[in-house]
């Protein structure tokens, strides 16, 4: 059965769309909207795949932002610091003049976790957020 199709706008940088399109063509999409259509699933999938995240969980997440945005940094610290009782560690390397890389490594509730990444997925200046859980070795 198909679904009707609803038209809508994006406004994206030019570097970015000229990715997005170099890609599309080479994984042989027959448009620009397929491949926006097929994006667009993936994000869900992912999406509904973090919101089960409960129980006890360990893993890291990894982060990429520009430490010369206003405020930025410290919200990174301030968020970080929300959450101390289950990070354990983290890693913090400067990869250009402008961009910073973080790991945190955490342990603990699977919902806080899902809490953190989300506050730091929100902070404005962040390029990159990937959260990678697993149950805790004694339950796996």
């Amino acid at each position: 059965m198909e679904q009707e199709l609803m038209r809508i706008g994006v406004s994206l940088p030019d570097n970015l769309l000229n990715k997005f399109d170099s890609i599309i063509e080479g994984r042989g999409y027959s448009s620009r909207s397929e491949g926006i259509r097929d994006s667009i699933r993936t994000y869900i999938n992912q999406y509904e795949w973090m919101s089960d995240i409960r129980g006890r969980r360990v893993g890291t997440i990894t982060i990429i932002y520009d430490h010369t945005k206003r405020g930025l940094s410290n919200a990174v610290a301030d968020i970080q610091h929300d959450y101390s009782d289950l990070i354990k560690s983290s890693v913090h390397i400067h990869l250009d003049h402008d961009n910073c890389l973080e790991v945190i490594i955490f342990d603990g509730e699977g919902e806080l976790i899902k809490e953190m990444d989300e506050r730091l997925m929100a902070l404005k200046g962040v390029k990159y957020v990937k959260l990678n859980t697993a149950p805790p070795a004694e339950k796996i």
